[in-house]
């Protein structure tokens, strides 16, 4: 505002000199003022009510939406808030290798109180021990009316269960949302799944973490929230493994066994279709790990991976596979069999004192022959020895993809000598898992390749270094072939599935030095089918006792070979196997016209 001086000079000396009073002009001036001064203070008065006004129109605006969105709401319980950071319960699906569900989430619920907020505290006590019988009444009574805030009354409940809490109607018991772990098949490949529990816990949900096998080994995978639409693949077949389970719980019970495990591998990729150990455990409902007594007894123990055996005359074909590759020995060369013969001072004997004499190569393997693959391995020696064993896997933990397999690390002898390299030929002082046995038989089977066991689905064959000729794999087919035809496993035979295989009965060890004398571990190792091999088969019982005959057999021909027949007969059909009729050179055959 510009400000006018009340006597301006301008006017007050033309006043003057017109006989005017200069008081006029200076009243008149400070009139003109005033109510300038009084517009402006209009002006800011009615600028600062137009301000106030659009506040309180907004804010009542505010106010009122609020209330209408409280009011069309459904009413929610008060809850207790989760502490730090918040909590990722997302967890990817496992599926087989046909995309088939093996383990994924479910939403339930979990069931905690706020003694604090009880109306009713010891009749919610005594309805909550009627719903859960597990829960102590007097416990529950002593926790809802003493001090204490919260408390967890069950991390998982059930619909069913949820629906009788809320019928007690205590405004104390509260329920906060879970994901847990569903496997949906139950007990189906319950070693391979492992198991899950929850991590870090709040109200309003729980991590589910991996505790054992693919859950575990894979958990940050399947935490990742980036595959959360991306399910981990596995090797597994679910028919298929439903079918070995079945078969091998029988032969288990049949054959009086106390465990039992097999592996079905495919030789070309290392993918393994099949894994089973027995007896079992369901993953929804994992039970606690033993305290005490053999680790081995415990339904978590797995067998294929952690129990490590001497496998017996299963690993004859590996001596006598070098030795062909070598060229030390031929399929039809003879060796000496007879006795005696003694090793390091220790006398090297036969199943039941058996005298075989002279036998080829191929005979030493079809009867079973301890002095006639001892002598081979002396002629290939203890260093070559041990660096074969070593390509072939037996030297360290399998690289199979689940958490308890590298505790399956194979026993080797203190000192190899020339008794070790003996002993080792025909499986004993050695002691490695079934996945190691698989593996090496895949060798075998795929002409000569080393092939690294996984449970994930591969996209084709995964060879590794070669570790014998094609045509020394070859011979060593014939003679497992031969075994099945003409040997130790004649009861191993599956009409239109020519298979191939070597049976292993080993002396089982006691705890404290020295073996049992009528506890064994059987094996049947195969191959099928054996003019062109598609898959490996390990059977394995522990401590099995026919006894169908006037006295109980425990040999693996009696034992683990039929329950391995079954199996094949089960599952070659579920594998796209079509029955056929062996190839074989037509002899003594002369073509003749018809005409």
């Amino acid at each position: 505002m510009t400000r006018t001086p009340l006597r301006p000079l301008a006017r007050i000396l033309p006043a003057r000199a017109a006989g005017q009073s200069p008081d006029d002009i200076e009243r008149e001036n400070r009139a003109v003022r005033h109510e300038e001064m009084r517009d402006t203070a209009r002006q800011r008065a009615e600028g600062r009510l137009l301000v106030l006004g659009v506040f309180f129109f907004c804010a009542f605006m505010v106010v009122g939406v609020r209330m209408g969105m409280l009011a069309t709401s459904d009413p929610v319980e008060p809850r207790a808030s989760a502490q730090g950071a918040a909590i990722s319960a997302a967890r990817a699906d496992i599926v087989d290798r046909k995309g088939r569900l093996l383990a994924t989430n479910f939403e339930t619920h979990a069931l905690y109180a706020q003694p604090p907020h009880m109306i009713d505290p010891v009749g919610a006590a005594k309805s909550l021990a009627a719903i859960f019988p597990d829960l102590d009444e007097k416990d529950l009574i002593k926790d809802f009316t003493g001090k204490r805030k919260f408390l967890w009354i069950r991390k998982k409940i059930s619909p069913e269960q949820m629906q009788a809490v809320h019928e007690i109607g205590d405004p104390g018991l509260l329920f906060g949302p879970r994901d847990m772990r569903l496997y949906p098949n139950g007990s189906l490949a319950a070693h391979v799944m492992g198991g899950a529990s929850f991590g870090k816990e709040g109200v309003h949900a729980a991590e589910v973490i991996g505790v054992a096998g693919v859950e575990k080994q894979f958990d940050d995978y399947l935490r990742d929230p980036a595959n959360g639409q991306r399910p981990l693949q596995l090797s597994l077949d679910l028919t298929v493994q439903a079918a070995a389970e079945r078969v091998l719980y029988g032969g288990m019970k049949i054959m009086n066994a106390k465990g039992a495990t097999s592996v079905l591998m495919d030789v070309h990729t290392g993918e393994v279709i099949s894994v089973v150990s027995l007896p079992d455990f369901d993953p929804n409902n994992r039970p606690r790990p033993a305290t005490s007594g053999d680790q081995s007894d415990s339904p978590l123990f797995n067998r294929s991976v952690q129990g490590v055996y001497e496998l017996g005359s299963t690993f004859k074909i590996f001596t006598a596979a070098q030795a062909v590759d070598l060229g030390l020995v031929s399929p039809t060369t003879v060796i000496d069999t007879k006795g005696p013969m003694r090793v390091g001072g220790f006398r090297i004997g036969e199943f039941r004192n058996k005298n075989y004499g002279e036998l080829t190569v191929s005979d030493i393997i079809v009867k079973s022959s301890n002095r006639g693959t001892g002598r081979m391995a002396l002629q290939i020696g203890v260093k070559r020895q041990q660096d074969f064993l070593k390509s072939l896997g037996f030297f360290d933990a399998t690289p199979f993809e689940i958490v308890e397999a590298r505790t399956g690390k194979p026993l080797l002898p203190k000192r190899w000598t020339d008794l070790s390299a003996v002993t080792v030929s025909y499986g004993h002082g050695l002691s490695s898992s079934p996945m190691h046995l698989a593996a090496g038989y895949a060798a075998i089977a795929n002409g000569g390749f080393v092939v690294a066991p996984t449970i994930l689905k591969q996209d084709g064959p995964r060879r590794g270094e070669r570790v014998m000729s094609a045509a020394s794999a070859k011979a060593a087919r014939e003679m497992l072939r031969a075994v099945v035809t003409s040997g130790t496993a004649s009861m191993g035979e599956v009409p239109g599935y020519a298979v191939g295989g070597k049976t292993g009965t080993a002396d089982k060890p006691k705890p404290k030095g020295g073996y049992y004398d009528d506890k064994v571990i059987a094996t049947f190792a195969t191959i099928f089918p054996a003019h062109d091999p598609k898959y490996v088969l390990i059977v394995t019982l522990d401590e099995p006792v026919e006894t169908s005959g006037d006295k109980p057999r425990r040999t693996a021909g009696w034992t683990a070979v039929p329950v391995a027949a079954e199996m094949i007969g089960r599952i070659a059909p579920l594998l796209g196997l079509r029955p056929g009729v062996e190839p074989a050179t037509l002899t003594d055959i002369t073509l003749t016209s018809s005409n």
